[in-house]
């Protein structure tokens, strides 16, 4: 299993599980696709993105289940990030936990494995 991983911001994850569709953030909404990172790319986009932001949740998606509609494209420098081109379904999240900020101001990621 491949694990790919989405920051959301917790209102909006409520609000895809009470509906049953996560089409995306509003930058996801703008480009055409959800975002989502490589463990190795989460950080650096917690950093880039989420800067200070509280109320954010980690989530865990296995990439073989979201089928052809997952684009690996490049990005950053040319590395290549998983893009999904379709709304995506919350209850096939692998897992899902808090992603707090801690005291120096960074996000306190969660182990990052199955």
């Amino acid at each position: 299993m491949t694990l790919i991983f989405k920051i959301v911001p917790q209102s909006l994850w409520q609000t895809a599980i009470q509906e049953g569709c996560f089409k995306g953030a509003p930058v996801d909404l703008s480009d055409g696709f959800i975002h989502f990172s490589t463990a190795d790319q989460a950080r650096e986009t917690a950093q880039k993105h989420f800067v200070g932001q509280q109320n954010l949740l980690l989530a865990a998606f296995d990439a073989g289940v979201l089928g052809d509609q997952l684009k690996w494209e490049p990005s950053r420098g040319g590395a290549l990030f998983p893009h999904l081109y379709a709304d995506l379904d919350p209850a096939t999240a692998v897992w899902v936990k808090e992603l707090p900020l801690g005291k120096d101001g960074d996000h306190v990621f969660p182990e990052m494995d199955e």
